[in-house]
């Protein structure tokens, strides 16, 4: 229930008085089909404060509630965590670094969201863990989407009204406002991947980690190398391997292996991982499941079929999303006499993703809601900066041009890609530039395939690729 209730727009706050997990009882099986009946008659009642069930299972809320039931292996990593916290500031220890690394939809960000609510719980100044007691966390993402979901989350739970700090906030931010000298308790950093490796607007440093362990007694960060995006975040080989090999030695590594997004059959997951980590092409394998892969011809009958998975409010959320392969300036008009900036294929086109006017009652409605929550965004295309860290019932993904198929292999072309921040290339500490564009353009991939829990929709703009594709798809895959 209130796991529930958090993930409700009308509610704003929740009182959860329990905070140890209750065993599981013979009955438990049973459990959310009545939760499930219960919940279909209370909506009858009150639809505003009991909407459809579905409706909650889509939220952005809902999908990083701290009050999901942990699976085993997130379990062990979270009490694993806290013992290694606990040791570390009854040691008086500082800069502790804990890397929990993972792949896309391993579970992280739900992880870390009940690390933070489990580590509020104990820092009471009534709690029987007296290390932890009145000490202080933070929450930090580098992702404009995912801090209004942890800030929502934050809010309705009275986290941060209850220390009147803010205590989610972006790195940039924690770091400007934060001296060496004062070292906080805990900070967590969801999507860790994700900062900057040099300096960049406000922030004049050259590590937002490094600068963070100098402002903390331990640093919690989870980490993807696969879904570093830009090269202000890329880490040189040589010293992420350190890090990780010190973290290692301290015995504060964790590696996340369960998948838990994609409702798959391993033979799927594994198709899709072979695009990626190999960039081979093979056969779609048919799914007990039922999870869908579908290739298209035409972008268009793409996306009339999301279109109409997104219209039943039962199927979930289903968007459009895109490799970064045309123009895109953020509060600017293009110079071609077009109203605003499209994906274009052909005579089809849709508007990028944060673009499509809106009322004073939209805005109003859709302030704290994530980009593919707002109901306008079906027609709009989504970018890895607008769903990366969520997930989609459906997803359809539009592989642009820096995408081709030669040869029998899958390779990136730059050239094709308008991501300045994954084309240019990157300084190094020898001071000399290295050209990264391959392995960020991959890591930009990985993102948009891993979106969809049900289904998996592709077009193909490179002609070898979708001919490719489509006979992975007929079962005659040289």
């Amino acid at each position: 229930m209130m796991q529930y209730l958090t993930s409700v727009e009308t509610v704003t706050k929740v009182n959860n008085r329990r905070t140890n997990p209750q065993n599981e009882y013979y009955t438990s099986n049973e459990l959310d089909s009545i939760f499930s009946e219960i919940w279909r008659k209370l909506h009858k009642r009150n639809k505003n404060l009991f909407p459809l069930e579905q409706i909650i299972k889509d939220s952005a809320i809902f999908k990083a509630s701290p009050f999901h039931k942990l699976t085993e292996e997130q379990m062990i990593a979270r009490e694993k965590i806290i013992l290694k916290i606990t040791e570390a500031l009854n040691r008086q220890k500082t800069s502790q670094l804990i890397i929990v690394e993972g792949a896309a939809g391993s579970g992280k960000t739900v992880l870390m969201s009940s690390l933070f609510y489990e580590l509020n719980q104990l820092s009471a100044s009534d709690s029987e863990n007296v290390v932890i007691q009145n000490t202080d966390q933070y929450l930090l993402v580098n992702h404009d989407e995912q801090l209004k979901v942890y800030q929502q989350i934050s809010s309705k739970l009275g986290i941060s009204k209850k220390h009147n700090r803010e205590t989610v906030l972006k790195p940039t931010r924690f770091i400007n406002n934060h001296s060496e000298e004062e070292k906080v308790d805990v900070l967590i950093v969801d999507e860790a991947h994700l900062l900057w490796t040099q300096g960049k607007q406000s922030y004049r440093g050259t590590n937002q980690l490094e600068d963070l362990l100098k402002r903390a007694k331990v640093v919690v960060a989870v980490f993807d190398r696969n879904q570093i995006l830009s090269r202000e975040q890329y880490w040189e080989k040589q010293d992420l391997l350190e890090k990780i090999h010190g973290a290692n030695l301290n015995k504060n590594y964790i590696h996340l292996k369960n998948q838990m997004r994609i409702n798959a059959d391993r033979q799927t997951v594994e198709w899709i991982r072979k695009i990626i980590d190999n960039n081979e092409i093979t056969n779609i394998p048919v799914d007990s499941k039922n999870y869908e892969i579908k290739i298209f011809d035409d972008p268009n009958k793409m996306y009339k079929q999301i279109s109409l998975k997104a219209e039943n409010e039962n199927l979930g959320i289903s968007r459009i999303l895109a490799t970064f392969d045309w123009d895109y300036i953020n509060n600017k008009k293009p110079n071609n006499g077009d109203d605003m900036w499209y994906v274009k294929v052909g005579d089809w086109k849709l508007p990028w993703n944060l673009q499509l006017p809106q009322t004073r009652k939209e805005k109003h409605e859709n302030r704290n809601r994530a980009w593919a929550e707002q109901p306008h965004t079906i027609n709009e295309v989504g970018s890895t900066f607008t769903i990366q860290g969520f997930d989609l019932n459906y997803a359809g993904v539009i592989i642009g041009p820096s995408v081709k198929y030669r040869n029998g292999k899958i390779i990136f072309d730059s050239s094709k890609s308008k991501n300045k921040k994954a084309i240019y290339k990157r300084q190094i500490k020898d001071g000399s530039k290295i050209d990264v564009s391959e392995f960020l353009l991959k890591n930009e991939l990985n993102v948009l395939l891993t979106r969809g829990v049900n289904g998996l929709y592709i077009y193909a703009v490179d002609e070898e690729l979708r001919n490719a594709l489509l006979d992975a798809q007929n079962g005659m895959s040289k």
